[in-house]
Order: structure tokens, then sequence, then C-alpha cells
């Protein structure tokens, strides 16, 4: 009788066994089966195209991207910004064959998130996204209806650059190089005028990048108008009425149009690369500049030219804003999607797009693993950004506000209009594409 017992229980022990290593391999089986299924993720990006630099810092966020995560292929496209990108964005957008993830500058944020198309990234990056180590100034313009939809990886800051040699001719002792100590804009005015020789193409002043095209128009003009104490819009986004045509406006705009038409210290036709070839004493350019002064033109920081910060009038203001990334709506892969996100603007990420681009970081903690960022001169724009930076208005109408802005300091400093004539102008059109808004 123990016999026959001793071999039943182990014959039970031996089916046992092979029961467990059934179910074992079965249970690993589907392990591989489910990595086999997330292998499958792939996910589009679609993004501008920068310079080398730029695009290498991407291509090398992906791969490391991938490396990380396996399962997930990021197939990442691009092209030029100013031809092509935004209509083709919008157009997969609109036709329901959107990116899963996509750059978009900035200021355009309202217009893709009023109309449903963007997904609300603001609970994964509280959770995961250590949103403490961004400035609120610069979250401030990653949001619509207070909620995140748009990460950054680095930004964008200008300041004042000036020629040395047209300084030293003219006996003018340097700007401070103390971020919190700009020039004012009297101060600017005075300095321009004692460069300032027309009659040998010698201007004092570039104020805010001449009159191009596009989006740069309203990053460099827009802050005057801050400067002075104007805005733009209300803080609901209803009217530019009484803000853009304030007291404060029209006088930001009056001490613009005379730097061309009264003192003719600027000049809306100023001569090839007018800052390297010593006919422009002074010019607001932004922190990408630096290297591009050197590489291009061999015009040497320190010898040739120098850097202060952004000129101020009532209050110290400079621009921010840039290209973010977010997520469409329509993504079949949410958290794949930002699991790249937080992977490209996280701490790790930010940093080796840093050292790629020499761009400026957002993140507190990537700018304090940078010595030469907390030394003159990318201190200047350091500190500006996280101190003294705003976002351009948040508004569904941002590109009828841009076009006007655009419009107003043309019609203002080279055609000379009267500035309140102008500016009302300019607050019709904007109030009329505020009121062609339409909320999903």
């Amino acid at each position: 009788m123990k016999k026959w017992f001793v071999i039943n229980i182990s014959a039970a022990i031996i089916l046992f066994g092979i029961s467990y290593s059934i179910i074992l391999l079965s249970s690993e089986r589907g392990v591989e089966d489910d990595r086999n299924v997330q292998e499958q993720i792939e996910l589009t990006f679609l993004r501008n195209l920068g310079n080398d630099a730029f695009n290498k810092a991407y291509e090398e966020l992906v791969s490391a991207f991938e490396a990380t995560y396996p399962h997930i292929k990021i197939n990442m496209k691009s092209m030029h910004w100013a031809n092509e990108y935004e209509l083709r964005l919008r157009t997969e957008l609109i036709t329901g064959n959107p990116p899963d993830i996509m750059a978009i500058d900035s200021p355009n944020l309202s217009l893709y998130a009023n109309s449903g198309l963007l997904l609300s990234l603001d609970q994964y990056m509280r959770e995961e996204g250590n949103i403490e180590d961004i400035p609120d100034r610069i979250l401030n313009g990653m949001s619509f209806n207070g909620e995140l939809f748009l990460v950054p990886i680095v930004e964008s800051s200008i300041a004042l650059f000036y020629n040395k040699h047209l300084f030293d001719e003219a006996a003018i002792p340097y700007p401070s190089k103390n971020p919190n100590n700009p020039l004012t804009w009297e101060e600017v005015l005075e300095i321009a005028k004692m460069i300032s020789n027309p009659e040998q193409d010698v201007y004092g002043i570039d104020p805010a990048q001449g009159f191009g095209e596009g989006e740069g128009a309203a990053y460099f003009k827009m802050p005057i108008l801050w400067q002075f104490g104007a805005d733009i819009i209300n803080p609901n986004g209803e009217t530019a009425d009484g803000y853009l045509n304030s007291k404060e406006a029209l006088e930001a705009l009056q001490f613009y149009q005379d730097l061309y038409q009264l003192h003719q210290v600027a000049t809306p036709e100023l001569p090839p690369a007018p800052l390297e070839n010593n006919q422009l004493g002074m010019t607001v350019l932004g922190s990408w500049h630096l290297s591009e002064l050197e590489r291009d033109h061999d015009f040497k920081l320190g010898e040739d030219f120098g850097v202060a910060p952004l000129p101020m009038e009532k209050y110290q203001v400079t621009p921010n804003g840039g290209w973010a990334l977010g997520i469409s709506s329509d993504t079949k892969n949410p958290y794949e999607a930002w699991q790249f996100v937080n992977f490209a603007t996280g701490f790790e990420g930010s940093k080796r797009f840093v050292e790629i681009t020499g761009d400026l970081p957002v993140r507190y903690s990537v700018a304090n693993e940078f010595p030469e960022l907390q030394e003159y001169p990318k201190n200047i724009f350091v500190q500006q950004l996280q101190n003294n930076s705003r976002n351009r208005p948040i508004t569904p109408a941002y590109p009828v506000v841009s076009d006007a802005i655009k419009v107003l300091f043309e019609e203002v400093g080279k055609d000379g209009r009267d500035v309140e004539a102008a500016a009302n102008a300019a607050v019709e059109r904007i109030n009329t594409g505020l009121r062609q808004i339409k909320v999903p």
C-alpha cells in the first residue's frame, strides 16, 4: 500500500512538474509574443528641417531612443519650415493623416489645440516630465486653456550686438555685460547718433532685424511694445483695442518710427553684412548668431564685436518661444509617443541636443551642466530667458496677429505712416481675425 502511495505521489509530482513547465513555457512564449507585438509599433515624427547640427541632434536622439525602446520605431520626416512645413503639417492634420509626433512653432500652438488636433500632455508632464525644471514663463507659451500641449527641447533669446571698432572710433564706452543692467532705448539712441553717418552708409542701430518676412518680424519687434508697457491683445484673447493702440503702444511705435524717420540712425535698406563691414554700430541678433558671425564672417567676439543685454524701457523684457514637440490627438499609440517626447525633452535628451547644436537649454538642470552658459556672453541669453522672457500672444488667431505686427512696423518705420492710424488699422485686422475664431 505504501509502495503504490509513493508511486502515485511521485507520478503526481512528475505530472505537476510537466504541467508547470508547459504553463511556464506558454507564459514565456506569451511574453515573447507580446514583445513581438510591441516591436511592431511605428510612430511617424514630422519636424522642421534645420542646420546640420540641428538635424544631427535629432538623428542622434531618434537612434538613442530606439536603442532604449527597441519595440518602438520612429519614422522621422523633415522639411524646410519656411517653404513647406506648415502647409504639409496642416494638410495632414486636416485630412486625417496626422503624424503621431510633430514639431510645432510654439506661437502656433493655439491654432492646433483649439481645433482639437493635439493631445493634452498636461497629465504626462505633471507626472513624469519634471515640470519644475522648466521656467513658468516658458511653460506659459506651451499651454492653451490651462493645459500643456507642447514640450520644448531648447529655447531662444536675443540681445544687443555692437561693433567695437565703431564704438572705439567714437570714443563710446562699451555697454555693460551684466544681464541685469541693459541700456535703455534712449541711451541706445544717443549712442546711435554718435555713430551714424548716412553719407558714408554707416548707421547707428538696426532695432529689430529690419523688415523681413516670416515669423521673425513678430519675434524681434513685439518686445519693443512690451518694453514700453504695451500689449498686443487683452488677457482673454478677445480684442486688441485698447492694447495695441494704447498710449504705451503709441509711445513705443513713435520711438521706433523716429529712429528711421526723424533721427535717421536706422535705415530700411542696410548694406550687406553691415555689422561685420563696420557700417552698423548696433543690432539685435539671436543667440544662434554668436557662432555664425565667427564661422561665416571671421568676425570675432571680443575683438570685433561685443554683446550686451537687450535694451529696455519701462520693463526689461525679451522674447521666448520656438519649436517644441506635440502629439496628435488621433495617434493610436499615445503613451509610446509620449515616451519619445519625454526622452527627447528630458534631461539627457536636452543635454545632448545642446551639446550638438549650442542652442539654449530650456531646463535649469541642463543649463547648470555647461560652464560656458554661466559666463559671458551666453549667460546674458540664459538669464534673460529664465528671468525676463515672455511668450507671444496665445490665441488661435495668432497667424493674423503675427502678420498684423509685421505690417504695422513696416508702415510705421519704413513708410512713415501716422502711428495712431497704423495702430488702429492693425487692431482692426486682429479683431477681425479674433471674431472669426471657431471653438469646436
